[in-house]
């Protein structure tokens, strides 16, 4: 991990996935799941670091946690990590963490990728692909300034 990352060490070392359909780049529907525990608030996976793990080793295993596949490739990486503060109701939950640090992935679903939101431990009741535009009509108030500037670079960068 960097520096940056070791510095803000009351922050949850991250690994975020914006996922495209195997049908990319003809179609750029980005995957997003609906949260179990909150209603009609839906999200990209994402999940914790552990302790001595790289990030890339980090991001196939949460995805095959979350999503109960890792069938996928590493289309682009957002060049730095990016931080959010939870929102107090969560934060007391998540002591001693007072937000997440991330890194972002985009990432295409192999062709014969199959999503499975029944996993060991079940985060998601629901999933479908949208626009980069609908993400941000979908996804909780606190995501939304770190949602909106990845996406805004992966656009830029001609990839979304």
């Amino acid at each position: 991990m960097s520096k940056e990352v070791s510095k803000k060490s009351d922050y949850r070392p991250n690994v975020a996935m914006i996922i495209v359909s195997d049908e990319y780049p003809k179609k750029k529907e980005i995957f997003i799941a609906q949260r179990n525990d909150l209603l009609n608030i839906w999200q990209f996976p994402q999940g914790g670091i552990d302790k001595g793990e790289e990030v890339k080793e980090a991001l196939f295993r949460e995805m095959e946690e979350e999503i109960g596949s890792a069938d996928a490739e590493i289309i682009a990486e957002y060049p730095e990590w990016i931080s959010y503060d939870f929102p107090t109701k969560i934060a007391d939950k998540m002591r001693p963490y007072k937000g997440q640090i991330q890194r972002y992935f985009l990432m295409k679903l192999g062709k014969d990728a199959k999503i499975n939101l029944a996993t060991k431990h079940p985060e998601f009741s629901d999933y479908k692909f949208v626009s980069a535009t609908e993400v941000l009509d979908h996804t909780a108030h606190f995501k939304k300034p770190v949602y909106e500037k990845v996406i805004n670079y992966f656009k830029e960068e001609g990839l979304l």
